[in-house]
């Protein structure tokens, strides 16, 4: 039996430690203040509701706070949330540490690391490979572990570069297919497109946004990135600065979802797809990961509110 957080079904009792990814306050209707917890582990996350905190609780129950909690798994407007029992800090002969409670990708980081090497050694256009390079060796650390987001996909650590990896495989497949593409303009797109998140995104443990992500945003911040660099590199004045440019600022797809142009490239419109699709495979991956055959998943915000059926054929 699968164990962890993410694992438990409805109606199911728990009693273990978990890791307070965020904590806010509010006013009941009665009056009473309580806290809204995110309590996650390696396998998953689920709300929970503090009732009649007090002063104390709001400073003994911040994020990326150990807690041992006991209670049931109930359902509310369709999602798992945690009734709590009991709750208390963390003690150090418990024996337990923050890198415990996160998840990790499923992918080791110098495999990744490896993988990243490999496409830039097959690109060939050397104004791509020279920014990619540079990009590469100024982010390295942060890349390999930072997440793609702080929720819906790959928000976990090394999620980045488990996100461009993945979509590296995908858009190799896609050539065989569509030799006219430019896999080197494809390739660089893919590997920048979301680099901007090494500044939007307060770093793998409790990610948040930062104010700069919160004002500006990932996708305004690598365009400009993209421009320093080409400066740097001496080659500002090439045409495949302005279409990197314009994958990254198109990568979204339309303006109601981030994008401040639609993709005018051929390259643009599939870097745009890959990145739809990487997307949603694993955030339904993960959430048909955590069900049995025969039911269904909760409700997936990213797609667009579905629940999803694990057909029961697949316990064959």
């Amino acid at each position: 039996m699968k164990t962890g957080i993410g694992h438990h079904q409805i109606g199911d009792a728990f009693d273990s430690f978990l890791l307070i990814k965020e904590a806010s306050k509010g006013v009941a209707s009665n009056g009473k203040a309580f806290m809204t917890l995110i309590l996650c582990d390696a396998t998953g996350e689920i709300e929970a509701k503090l009732w009649d905190a007090k002063q104390e609780d709001e400073t003994a129950y911040g994020a990326e706070t150990i807690v041992r909690v006991s209670g049931e798994v109930n359902q509310f407007r369709g999602r798992a949330q945690l009734k709590i029992m009991s709750i208390r800090p963390a003690q150090p002969m418990d024996g337990v540490q923050i890198a415990d409670f996160i998840e990790k990708a499923p992918v080791e980081k110098d495999v990744l690391a490896e993988k990243l090497t490999e496409a830039i050694f097959e690109m060939e256009n050397p104004v791509l490979q020279r920014i990619v390079r540079g990009f590469i060796k100024k982010h390295q650390e942060d890349l390999l572990t930072y997440p793609a987001a702080s929720k819906n996909h790959h928000e976990y650590v090394s999620g980045l570069a488990h996100h461009i990896v993945s979509m590296l495989g995908i858009a190799k497949e896609l050539h065989r297919l569509y030799p006219q593409v430019n896999k080197d303009l494809l390739y660089a797109g893919i590997i920048l497109h979301d680099l901007g998140k090494l500044r939007e995104l307060s770093g793998p443990v409790t990610t948040t946004y930062t104010l700069e992500g919160k004002l500006i945003g990932h996708i305004p911040m690598m365009v400009e990135e993209i421009g320093h660099m080409a400066r740097e590199l001496q080659v500002e004045e090439e045409e495949e600065v302005l279409i990197l440019q314009h994958l990254v600022l198109s990568h979204h797809g339309k303006a109601e979802w981030g994008s401040p142009r639609p993709p005018l490239v051929r390259e643009g419109e599939l870097l745009h797809l890959i990145d739809l699709i990487d997307a949603k495979m694993n955030t339904l991956n993960r959430a048909l990961d955590k069900v049995n055959p025969g039911e269904f998943t909760e409700r997936l915000f990213p797609l667009d509110n579905r629940a999803f059926y694990k057909p029961l054929f697949e316990k064959k």
